[in-house]
C-alpha cells in the first residue's frame, strides 16, 4: 500500500473516532438532562412498538377478523398511514397552544380509546365486511388513533427541543427517533407470542388479544408520562435548560432562533377557496371507495379525473397566494417528489410485507413468527444510522442520494426470484444500509437549503411526498396482494416473484433520474438566502 493510499483509511479511522467521542460526551450530557425528557423517551418506545406492531398485523386483521378485501385492507392502510401525516399538518400546533405535558397525555388517551374500539372490532360477533358493524367501530376507532398521532409525535418532538440545550438537541432528536425503531424491534417479539397464546380464545386469529394488549400499553404510556412530566417537573426541567444554555457560547444558535423568531409575516391568506377544493378532492376519494365497495354505481375513471382536476385545482390555488413558498422552486419540487419511487419500498414494510411472509411462507416458522421478521429493518436502522453517518459525514450529499437509493432499491430485484428466506434476509440488510445512507441526508438537505426563517416550512413540505407515497401505494398494494399472494385455501398460484419485479422496477425510477439529472440540479444542493 502506498502512502496516498493510506490517508483515506487514517482519515476514516479518525472521523470515526472523533465522531464517537463526542457522541460518547454528548451522550454523558444527555443523561444528566432533566426528569422531564424521559418522560418523552419511555412512553415514545412503548409508542413505537403499539404503533410498528399495528402496522404489521393491520392487513391480517382486517382480512381475516373484519372480513375485508385485499384491496379494501390497502385502502384502510391508505387511510391510516396517509390520515397520520395530514392530521399532524392540521394538529401540529396544537402541543403549542396547550402544553407539552397535557398534549402527550391527551394524545396517548385518544389513541388509547381508539385501540380499545378497534379490539371490540374483532371481539364481538359484529358482522364481516365493509358495510358491518364491526367495520364501523374498527374505522371510528382508527380514526380516533390516526386523529391522536396527528399531535403525539408533534409534542413529543416540541418535548425534545424544551427539554435539551443547544449541546444535547441533536442527540436527543436522534434518540428518540431511535427509540422508536427500538420499540417496533420488540412488537416483532410480543405480538406472535400473544396471538398465538389466544387463537383459541378469540379466534379466529388471536389479534383480538394483541390490540386489547396494545391498548393497555397505551394506558401505561399515558399514566408515565403525567406521572414523569409533572408540571414541577416541567418548570424544573425548563430552568436546567436555560442555566446550561445560558452557560454555554451559544451565539450561533441564539442568531438562528432570533432570525427565525424574528422572520417577516407574509400577508395574511384567504384560504377559503383552499378549503373548498380540498373538501371536494376528499369528496371524490370517497366516492371511489364507494364505488370500489360496490355502493355507488358510477364510472370509477371518472371520478379518478374528477378527484385529480380538483386535487390539481387546490395545488394551483396554494402556490397562487404564495409567492415564496418552496414548491415556486422547481429544482426542490423535483429532488423531493424524484423520491417518491424508492419510498414505496418503506411502505411496503406494512403493506405487503407482513402479507408475504404470512402467505407466501405458510407452514414455516418464518410465518408463524411474521411480525419478528416484519420489523426487522428498524432495530437495522438503530444501530446502522450512527454509524453511517459518521463514515459519511463529509460526503456530498448528492452524490449519498444517489448511492444510498441504488443500494436500497437494488436489493428487491432478490425477492423476484421467489419466495427463500436466505435471499429476503438479505434483502432487509441491504435495503437498511441503503435508507441509513440516504434518509438522513435528505432531511438534512431540506434544513440547510432552507433560506433563513424558512426551515420549519420546508421540512413540513418535505413531508409532502410521504403522505402521497403512503396513499398512492396503499391504493395499488392490495391488488398486488390478492393477485400474487392470495390467502390459502383460494386455489389461486402463489406468483410472488412478478410482483417484486413490478415494485424493483419502480423503485428504480429514483436513483437513474437522481443520475440523469445530477449536471441539471448542479448547485441547488447548497443553502439558500
Amino acid at each position: 500500500m502506498t502512502p496516498e493510499e493510506s490517508i483515506p483509511k487514517k482519515n476514516i479511522l479518525h472521523t470515526i473516532s472523533t465522531a464517537f467521542k463526542e457522541m460518547k460526551e454528548t451522550f454523558v450530557l444527555l443523561g444528566r438532562s432533566p426528569r422531564a425528557l424521559w418522560g418523552v423517551n419511555i412512553p415514545y418506545i412503548i409508542e413505537g412498538l403499539v404503533y410498528f406492531g399495528i402496522l404489521t398485523i393491520l392487513g391480517k386483521y382486517c382480512a381475516e377478523n373484519v372480513g375485508l378485501s385485499d384491496p379494501q385492507s390497502g385502502y384502510v392502510y391508505s387511510a391510516v398511514t396517509g390520515g397520520i401525516t395530514f392530521a399532524m399538518l392540521l394538529l401540529g400546533g396544537v402541543s403549542d397552544k396547550i402544553g407539552v405535558r397535557v398534549s402527550l397525555a391527551l394524545s396517548l388517551g385518544v389513541m388509547m380509546v381508539g385501540r380499545i374500539l378497534v379490539a371490540l372490532s374483532g371481539t364481538l360477533h359484529l358482522g364481516r365486511g365493509v358495510g358491518s358493524m364491526a367495520f364501523f367501530i374498527m374505522s371510528f376507532g382508527l380514526l380516533l388513533m390516526v386523529s391522536g398521532y396527528g399531535f403525539y409525535m408533534p409534542a413529543a418532538y416540541a418535548g425534545v427541543k424544551r427539554y435539551t440545550n443547544p449541546r444535547t438537541a441533536a442527540v436527543g432528536y436522534g434518540l428518540i427517533y431511535g427509540l422508536m425503531n427500538i420499540g417496533a424491534f420488540f412488537s416483532g417479539f410480543i405480538s406472535p407470542l400473544t396471538r398465538q397464546r389466544f387463537e383459541k380464545i378469540l379466534p379466529p386469529n388471536g389479534l383480538s388479544a394483541v390490540f386489547w394488549l396494545y391498548s393497555g400499553f397505551t394506558l401505561i404510556a399515558t399514566l408515565l408520562t403525567l406521572v414523569i412530566i409533572t408540571r414541577r417537573a416541567d418548570r424544573d426541567a425548563v430552568t436546567q435548560v436555560k442555566k446550561e444554555t445560558a452557560s454555554m457560547d451559544s451565539g450561533h444558535e441564539n442568531k438562528k432562533e432570533t432570525a427565525t423568531e424574528n422572520a417577516p409575516r407574509g400577508p395574511k391568506v384567504n384560504n377559503l377557496p383552499l378549503i373548498i377544493l380540498i373538501a371536494l378532492t376528499m369528496a371524490a376519494i370517497g366516492v371511489m371507495w364507494l364505488i370500489k365497495a360496490g355502493r355507488v354505481a358510477l364510472p370509477l375513471p371518472l371520478v379518478y379525473v374528477v378527484a385529480a382536476v380538483f386535487f390539481i385545482a387546490a395545488i394551483i390555488e396554494f402556490l397562487r397566494r404564495r409567492p415564496d413558498h418552496p414548491f415556486r422552486d422547481k429544482k426542490f419540487v423535483f429532488f423531493i417528489f424524484i423520491l417518491i419511487p424508492v419510498q414505496t419500498l418503506f411502505a411496503h414494510n406494512w403493506l405487503t410485507i407482513p402479507y408475504y411472509l404470512d402467505r407466501a411462507f405458510a407452514g414455516t416458522s418464518v410465518s408463524k413468527y411474521f411480525e419478528f421478521f416484519s420489523n426487522l429493518n428498524p432495530i437495522l436502522i438503530f444501530f446502522l444510522s450512527p454509524l453511517i453517518a459518521a463514515l459519511t459525514a463529509k460526503a456530498n450529499i448528492y452524490r449519498m442520494m444517489i448511492i444510498g437509493t441504488f443500494v436500497m432499491a437494488l436489493p428487491t430485484f432478490l425477492l423476484a426470484v421467489g419466495p427463500n428466506v436466505e435471499l429476503f434476509l438479505l434483502y432487509i440488510l441491504l435495503m437498511s444500509i441503503g435508507e441509513a445512507m440516504w434518509q438522513p441526508r435528505f432531511l438534512q438537505w431540506i434544513a440547510e437549503i432552507a433560506p433563513p426563517g424558512k426551515t420549519g416550512m420546508y421540512m413540513g413540505i418535505g413531508q409532502f411526498p410521504w403522505f402521497l407515497t403512503k396513499v398512492i401505494t396503499g391504493f395499488y398494494s392490495g391488488y398486488f396482494v390478492a393477485r400474487h399472494i392470495p390467502r390459502p385455501g383460494t386455489g389461486l398460484p402463489l406468483n410472488t416473484g412478478r410482483m417484486w419485479l413490478i415494485y424493483s422496477f419502480i423503485a428504480i425510477v429514483s436513483p437513474l433520474t437522481l443520475v440523469m439529472a445530477r449536471k441539471w440540479m448542479g448547485g441547488s444542493m447548497t443553502r439558500k438566502g
